[in-house]
């Protein structure tokens, strides 16, 4: 078992970076509740908040397939190990010669995604072509947002640049400027437009536009002066792309589960896709302010300790990741599904979203929160093969996932609906990282005891949260009868309950991963030390 002076050096480095990258995420994760918060506003889960949806599915998951996913993983450790041997001048060109590749490849994508928009509808969401209208809106809505690939793409790379050099905030907040322009439309222009849907499909593009120019700032500054170069014969540019095709389809495991599931959804009653969007937006803001940060904070750390050839440095930087990945993603688990039908009303349920809706969509998150912890893993585990320049055991792992998460699908569908789709894709979550920890230790790499022991006390830890639960029910109040307001407050007294439960319990147990924490915590407000230690 790794002590906590081995692990002292990784985990400083890694958490200092996941604190920039995890305060960028949470901004934006909050203003993308805001967002979904005028969504279920003006669309509900009718027909429309279906075509939407399921149109924003591709633009969504291609950014978190490209900002937050594939090309860093590939590039980062690509750029860090030509800076380490070559130099500045050599990483510099590397970028350019990728830069002006990448621009030809997502041109010609985008061209064929916009004329093949009502194809790939239909392939997507097949069921809507039940309902009149629904698929051509479907399709429509998507042609309009399918540029957005090539906006996104070109800031990915810049993202992965920046990262690649240390510079984590400028990437962490480009979510954040798409959120803020689809807001502004949801609130300012949609609610006075006839097609309210066609207003936000345009935000986006403006949205992938605002984080294009943000990136190209940041890597402005940093001296980066791109010179395009189209080079898809060079060395270097060919091992990359060889290496993005498989590391796009290993990270893309969840989504492509997902993606089937609203394929599936769109055979179900209307309102179930919106509904399973809802729920899903929920779980992303774990994944994205923990597995996200975390797998953008240790991917350097790997690449660097890969690159050395520093085989025990690897395996305690992956260990202490995993180990503050479960440390904070099972309360979070917990909360979700303990408090899913006061989560979900709280956030949405007002407009076109009636308490039906609220049900139906709380039943949806209690299912994919099931997999939470698995999701979170496998973002950091998937990642941990790329920096050994393995990208195609995460694609072979992910293809059974998938085989998995249909095979499940077809069955519990007919007996639970939406939720049973989406306890699927959380059951083909936990076969993939399964999968994934079996095939790092075939390789050596010392992961297994010190995870499991860690995890086992934040598991008991976790286990306070239900109390809060349980409380709550004897009390014998009905969170539906209040206010909104009553019931925000009511949801947020539970919820700081629960957190600061969870914190004793983890100090009792002497849980190292919080000790970790409250350092980093301390180097900016030193006055916590003598109330922590009144504890």
């Amino acid at each position: 078992m790794n002590t906590s002076a081995d692990n002292a050096p990784s985990i400083r480095r890694i958490a200092s970076a996941a604190r920039v990258v995890g305060a960028g995420t949470l901004a934006s994760r909050v203003l993308g509740f805001v967002r979904d918060m005028a969504f279920a506003w003006l669309f509900g889960t009718g027909m429309v908040g279906d075509a939407f949806f399921a149109a924003f599915r591709i633009p969504g998951t291609l950014r978190e397939l490209l900002a937050e996913g594939a090309l860093s993983v590939v590039f980062v450790p690509a750029f860090t190990r030509t800076l380490t041997r070559e130099g500045r001048a050599a990483t510099w060109s590397l970028a350019g010669k990728v830069l002006g590749t990448l621009l030809a490849v997502l041109a010609g994508v985008t061209a064929i995604g916009v004329v093949a928009a009502p194809s790939i509808a239909a392939l997507m969401a097949y069921g809507f072509s039940a309902v009149p209208g629904k698929l051509a809106l479907t399709a429509t809505l998507l042609r309009i947002m399918f540029p957005y690939l090539f906006l996104v793409g070109c800031a990915a790379l810049f993202m992965a640049v920046l990262n690649a050099c240390g510079h984590f905030l400028a990437p962490a907040l480009s979510p954040v400027v798409l959120n803020l322009c689809i807001i502004a439309a949801a609130v300012g222009i949609a609610p006075r437009s006839a097609h309210p849907a066609l207003v936000i499909a345009v935000a986006v593009l403006v949205g992938g536009v605002g984080q294009l120019g943000l990136q190209l700032w940041a890597a402005w500054t940093l001296g980066w002066r791109p010179a395009l170069r189209f080079s898809p014969h060079d060395p270097a540019v060919h091992a990359i792309g060889r290496l993005m095709l498989p590391g796009v389809g290993g990270l893309a495991v969840t989504q492509v589960n997902v993606l089937v599931g609203t394929l599936l959804a769109s055979f179900l009653p209307e309102g179930n896709v919106a509904a399973m969007t809802y729920a899903f937006r929920l779980v992303q803001f774990p994944i994205g302010v923990v597995g996200v940060a975390i797998a953008t904070g240790a991917l350097p750390v790997l690449a660097a300790a890969v690159a050395r050839e520093a085989g025990g440095d690897y395996a305690r930087a992956l260990t202490a990741s995993l180990r503050m990945a479960i440390f904070l993603t099972l309360p979070a688990m917990a909360g979700l599904i303990v408090f899913r039908t006061q989560i979900v009303a709280v956030l949405f349920e007002r407009g076109a979203f009636a308490r039906p809706a609220t049900l139906l969509t709380a039943s949806i998150l209690a299912a994919y929160a099931a997999g939470l912890l698995f999701y979170v893993a496998n973002r950091i585990l998937a990642p941990a093969f790329y920096s050994l320049q393995d990208t195609w055991t995460p694609v072979t792992t992910g293809a059974v996932s998938v085989v998995v998460n249909a095979a499940a699908s077809l069955v519990l569908m007919p007996a639970f609906g939406a939720v049973g789709i989406a306890l699927a894709t959380a059951l083909a979550s936990g076969v993939n990282c399964l999968q994934l920890v079996v095939r790092l230790r075939r390789r050596f790499v010392a992961i297994g005891g010190g995870v499991l022991w860690a995890g086992g006390k934040a598991a008991v830890a976790t286990l306070s949260i239900l109390a809060i639960s349980l409380l709550g029910h004897l009390a014998g109040a009905e969170f539906s009868d209040g206010s909104a307001p009553m019931r925000a407050v009511s949801l947020f007294g539970q919820l700081v309950c629960a957190a600061g439960l969870f914190l004793l319990c983890a100090r009792l147990l002497q849980c190292e991963e919080l000790e970790w924490a409250l350092k980093l915590f301390r180097k900016r407000r030193p006055q916590i030390d003598k109330v922590w230690q009144n504890w």
